[in-house]
């Protein structure tokens, strides 16, 4: 314990003059405690919508009443029941009082029930009483209060007059939360308090002074460290990307309404989660954090691709139906989104729906990537050209960079070949690529073995893959397997079937304009290069880029899909 701490706590031992009476219009109206020399806390129930309300230092006799304000509140609307029943008071000066001590988030729970202090006014008490309560149990009502219940049976019960009292340890005097209702019966000796941690959520003024659990205080210190740093700082983040990112598979999801600021996802963690993963939790938002404010000002060299995997499949239900998964990857871990089996009509709306879904889980500061992976038969779909939005006709594939994928290539054997090639691919400076043309492809067992050299990245081809000449070479490309291919849509398929590649074959001229844009393009950055391309093509009516379509995989981007994964929010099991 620092000294100012110990200074306090002494002195909130021995006088307590940290508790005030509020009064409105000359009557007692409930009770508040001093957090800053010039900071109140108390309900809003309290002080209503009054301007003028006045604090007592009742612990300081003679001392006279303070003005106040109220500049902050927690959003109540007047009900027992509604929320954020919290109101801020600033006093006219600073008082030389010191403030309430307050107790780390859990101090008040336990194997064993910890005995509470609670200081109000009641009826007949305008100089103030005692009673004492303990939690009834650990669980918070609406994520909100605590249950309190009387110490002994006798006790004195909560009654109008406790409203906004500090409720605090009998064996230290810290506080550990504000009543805020009871019972409403004199016969039922309960009533409800805000934990500090509920309060903080609140008004972020207080969140500086709630002292982290002994139990993890490292970690959870480090990240209020760094919260306060990129408050400071500016840092630009989406708080609800950055929870869902550090969250374990058990996590709560964020709140339907999303988080306000940084502090409120970061009191989330800190305040809202239990059980074994939620140190590991903090941790990984902490770290997620730190490497945020971190961030060096240069572009690194690849991207960190964080992606959206888009599985669709052949129902067996009928031609009409497809089958659908989409999950997001952030940092290795699998997040599925939704799956189900949809008509074909209503496919492209239900993937776009389901990709904006997918961003909540994507590791923030990450690059993104729409990857497809579709059956063999379907790789030459036109899905980047499917709308990004239902009111934004701009194709999917100008907005994000997007691949597809071979759905059979995701067995564990080819992935392992795949993988070992990309380590080699990374030190590559460009995309070389190993062209099959109109005019005499050379036999596709021959190509299997171009492929597989090391200095083998990209097949290019000049049809399009159902091209009858050479369709053998397109699926020898997929087996070998070949990391990336790239072809048009709009390739040579004539019907020619001796064509010879000449320079009037629009085969011919693909290949080569794309042999001259991405042979010094290092392979891990094609996604975002094919993007620009596919954005050159859609403001050109004829660019040589329109229909081209990018086969890239890079196993390390996704996690092993025979591995078990997260199940999906809200289900009741794993």
């Amino acid at each position: 314990m620092n000294s100012a701490v110990g200074s306090a706590l002494e002195t909130t031992l021995n006088s307590a003059e940290w508790h005030v009476r509020i009064e409105l219009r000359g009557q007692v109206a409930g009770a508040g405690f001093l957090v800053t020399p010039s900071t109140v806390l108390t309900c809003a129930h309290v002080v209503q919508d009054d301007d003028g309300p006045t604090v007592t230092f009742t612990e300081r006799p003679g001392s006279p009443a303070v003005p106040a304000r109220v500049v902050a509140h927690g959003g109540w609307s007047g009900s027992s029941t509604d929320l954020g029943d919290l109101a801020v008071l600033e006093l006219d000066r600073e008082m030389p009082i010191a403030p309430a001590a307050l107790a780390p988030v859990d101090a008040a729970l336990g194997t064993s029930p910890r005995k509470l202090v609670v200081y109000g006014f009641p009826a007949g008490f305008d100089e103030g009483t005692l009673a004492e309560y303990r939690v009834t149990a650990p669980q918070l009502i609406k994520r909100e209060w605590l249950q309190l219940e009387s110490w002994h049976q006798g006790g004195q019960p909560l009654a109008p007059g406790f409203s906004g009292a500090a409720v605090t340890l009998a064996d230290t005097g810290e506080v550990v939360g504000m009543v805020t209702a009871a019972a409403g019966s004199r016969d039922v000796r309960n009533g409800r308090m805000m934990p500090t941690q509920v309060m903080a959520r609140y008004w972020p003024g207080l969140q500086s002074l709630v002292p982290t659990s002994d139990h993890a205080g490292a970690d959870r210190a480090r990240l209020r460290a760094l919260v306060e740093k990129a408050a400071r700082t500016g840092v630009d983040c989406d708080p609800v990307r950055l929870y869902t990112a550090a969250a374990d598979p058990f996590d709560p999801p964020p709140p339907e309404e999303g988080f306000d600021s940084l502090w409120s996802a970061a009191l989330f963690v800190l305040c809202e989660l239990d059980g074994p993963g939620a140190a590991r939790t903090v941790s990984r938002f902490a770290d997620r954090l730190q490497a945020l404010l971190h961030t060096p000002a240069v572009e690194p060299s690849a991207p960190d691709w964080s992606p959206i995997l888009v599985e669709l499949g052949h129902s067996g239900a009928g031609d009409g139906l497809v089958r659908v998964e989409v999950s997001a990857y952030s940092e290795g871990r699998r997040h599925p989104v939704d799956s189900g089996t949809v008509e074909q009509h209503r496919l492209h709306a239900y993937v776009r729906d389901r990709i904006e879904a997918a961003f909540r889980y994507l590791t923030p500061g990450a690059d993104e990537l729409v990857a497809f992976a579709l059956p063999r038969d379907w790789l030459d779909w036109p899905v980047d050209l499917w709308a990004s939005a239902p009111d934004d006709p701009t194709p999917l594939g100008c907005v994000y960079p997007l691949v597809v994928t071979d759905h059979a290539r995701r067995k564990a054997s080819t992935r392992h070949v795949l993988t070992r090639a990309w380590k080699r691919l990374d030190s590559l400076p460009g995309a070389p690529i190993h062209r099959v043309e109109c005019g005499g492809p050379e036999e596709p067992g021959r190509l299997r073995m171009r492929l597989r050299r090391p200095d083998a990245c990209l097949a290019g081809f000049g049809t399009a893959p159902a091209a009858t000449r050479t369709r053998p070479h397109f699926d020898t490309s997929l087996t070998a397997p070949a990391p990336v291919i790239v072809w048009s849509r709009g390739g040579c398929d004539s019907g020619q079937e001796e064509c010879a590649g000449a320079d009037g074959c629009t085969g011919k001229a693909f290949l080569d304009a794309l042999d001259a844009c991405v042979a010094a393009v290092p392979p891990a950055e094609l996604p975002r290069h094919i993007l620009a391309l596919r954005e050159e093509a859609d403001a050109e009516e004829d660019h040589w880029a329109h229909g081209i379509q990018l086969l890239w995989d890079d196993p390390r981007v996704f996690t092993d899909p025979h591995a078990v994964v997260a199940a999906h929010a809200g289900s009741p099991v794993s």
